[in-house]
């Protein structure tokens, strides 16, 4: 894929947003012209106006995704020869095990000798951690690392004295002190891995258009083992690329960074990049956590290009193994994005900048819209006079007598279809094309997104939850830090999910109650998402369970990638009772 002409980007841009706009106005006259059956009422305009924006959102993403089954980008400016650019790849770590995240290193190490230019590439581990405890370890791990690889001289290590700015201060500090060393940085995170022919494949980009600023791999999740976490290591790999590639063409040179598995030139981001510190205290104030899409608009507003290239493979990360640690996660998200509403007039930005800090606001704005809107609904009976017309001067607006179920089958319908639907014609995308033969083939592909599409319906009522607790705790003032990353083993009892849910279900309960009491018409239609609620507990330990099934098989699978497998091999040699052992970079 390529970067498309600045009018193609414009028009599919234009064209996207008008069709969202369209189809979440669509959705309001829809819900306003079926008023309840004694006319309508003032709590009916509310919750049109909530649908309105709810449905704009969920026509945003169905069409992001048919823009990216449709359209088939021109191929990238690079080159075949050798590589001159010196490039760092730079490794932050933040209270990590030494364990996990070095045998990564030495196996992005030995798949970069096996390109023939690791001469041309340095790899620097960035050490944030505040436990002494893990900060030793991290210091004897790196010695094993440079007997492990033979790289003293290419692989460095330093711990910072304190870690302001969090890991985008880490950066700062690094390309301040050592950037002009280098031309190009790889900026990874701690779990991520990534082939060293890719590495490479960026770096020809990178160095075939000198106005390329920054450009972005799509990272694959790789060695789940929950079954949440395979579910997700399935939509990743069978929705993402395509939903990637209608990013790609929206974008165009205001392209993502997702704050790692990608490159920069050092050049534009030293003189780009540098983050303010917000006036007042975290939440709103104070470092700002999402820092990748400020960083991404920086470049933007220098002049520089931000590519996200959805045909890059081998770029790899992995990701939460249960559902309470994905929130957990979310949680510092949610907090970065809403505290992007500080930067929307940021001087200098360019416009489609802006907007994308909105979209990244109503990510997480939307499922509190749509708890807003159910809680409406519920109420709607009780607390709304009716009225008989449209509220314009002049526009008689005649009441069509519709029953509630009616009116709920129209919505669920409408929902469903712009939630479903692009990953079914993503499917049948992937069949006719032959993309399903990586998934096991069609019919695997068809059954692995059944069942994930029902996992979907399950888990979004207790995701909702959790998102609108982060939301309400933002608004609220309190500030969710940085927590360090909990990874491997996510298995989690019923009595641990119990702990982690209770509330949820204690929602779910009293929703249940409220329904029953003021609207018992549409507690039919609310099942869908109070039974979720109610049954978070065992949803969570039952998804945080290992998965058994072969189910949601990954091309990664079926054919292991290289860097994968030598990451294997170091994690085994890298047990206490293993001695020390040089792989081959043949």
């Amino acid at each position: 894929m390529s970067l498309p002409s600045d009018r193609r980007v414009f028009l599919i841009r234009t064209g996207l947003l008008m069709g969202s706009v369209l189809i979440g106005w669509g959705g309001f006259l829809l819900f306003l012209r079926y008023g309840a059956a004694d006319g309508l009422d003032a709590m009916d305009l509310v919750r049109a106006a909530l649908i309105l924006i709810s449905t704009f959102w969920l026509a945003w993403g169905a069409l992001q995704a048919f823009a990216g089954l449709t359209t088939r980008p021109p191929a990238v400016p690079r080159h075949d020869g050798p590589i001159t650019s010196r490039c760092v790849i730079l490794v932050p770590v933040y209270n990590e095990d030494p364990a996990a995240t070095f045998p990564r290193i030495a196996a992005m190490d030995a798949s970069l000798r096996r390109t023939g230019s690791a001469e041309r590439f340095h790899i620097a581990i960035l050490s944030d951690t505040r436990d002494d405890t893990v900060a030793e370890a991290e210091q004897r791990g790196f010695l094993r690392l440079l007997n492990l690889t033979g790289a003293e001289g290419r692989i460095f290590y330093r711990r910072r004295d304190n870690n302001r700015g969090r890991k985008a201060g880490n950066i700062e500090d690094f390309i301040t002190r050592s950037g002009a060393a280098y031309d190009l940085a790889v900026i990874l995170d701690a779990d991520s891995l990534m082939e060293g022919a890719t590495m490479v494949e960026m770096v020809r980009r990178m160095e075939a258009d000198p106005k390329l600023g920054l450009l972005q791999t799509l990272p694959q999740i790789v060695n789940a083992q929950s079954r949440f976490g395979r579910i997700q290591q399935f939509a990743a790999a069978f929705y993402s690329p395509i939903f990637c590639r209608g990013l790609a063409m929206m974008q165009g040179r205001t392209g993502p960074f997702w704050g790692h598995n990608a490159i920069v030139r050092v050049r534009a981001f030293a003189e780009s990049c540098g983050l303010p510190e917000l006036s007042g205290r975290p939440p709103f104030g104070g470092h700002i956590l999402s820092h990748d899409y400020v960083e991404a608009a920086l470049l933007a507003r220098a002049g520089w290009t931000v590519r996200v290239d959805d045909d890059l493979t081998g770029s790899f990360e992995e990701g939460p193994e249960n559902m309470v640690l994905h929130a957990k996660r979310d949680r510092r998200w949610c907090q970065g994005n809403l505290q992007h509403s500080r930067l929307l007039t940021a001087p200098g930005l360019k416009p489609w900048s802006r907007f994308v800090f909105v979209q990244g606001i109503l990510a997480y704005l939307s499922p509190v819209i749509w708890l807003a809107f159910l809680l409406c609904s519920i109420a709607a009976p009780v607390f709304a006079p009716p009225i008989d017309y449209f509220p314009i001067e002049g526009w008689r607006w005649p009441v069509i007598p519709v029953s509630h179920a009616s009116k709920a089958l129209a919505l669920a319908i409408c929902i469903v279809g712009l939630l479903f639907l692009p990953k079914i014609l993503i499917l049948i995308d992937a069949a006719l094309r032959g993309r399903a033969r990586g998934f096991g083939g069609a019919g695997a592909a068809a059954r692995a997104v059944g069942a994930e599409l029902l996992f979907s319906a399950l888990s979004a009522p207790v995701f909702l939850m959790f998102n609108t607790r982060s939301v309400l705790q933002v608004v609220a003032g309190v500030d969710g830090g940085w927590p360090a990353q909990t990874r491997g083993d996510g298995t989690m009892t019923v009595a641990e999910s119990w702990a982690a849910s209770r509330w949820i279900v204690i929602s779910g309960v009293l929703g249940a109650a409220l329904a029953a009491w003021l609207s018992p018409a549409l507690l039919p239609w609310l099942a869908p998402v109070l039974l979720p609620m109610m049954a978070a507990p065992l949803i969570i330990a039952w998804s945080s369970a290992p998965a058994r099934s072969p189910l949601f098989q990954t091309p990664n699978e079926a054919a292991m990638p290289e860097v994968l497998m030598l990451d294997r091999q170091f994690r085994a040699i890298w047990q206490p009772d293993s001695k020390v052992v040089r792989i081959s970079a043949a």
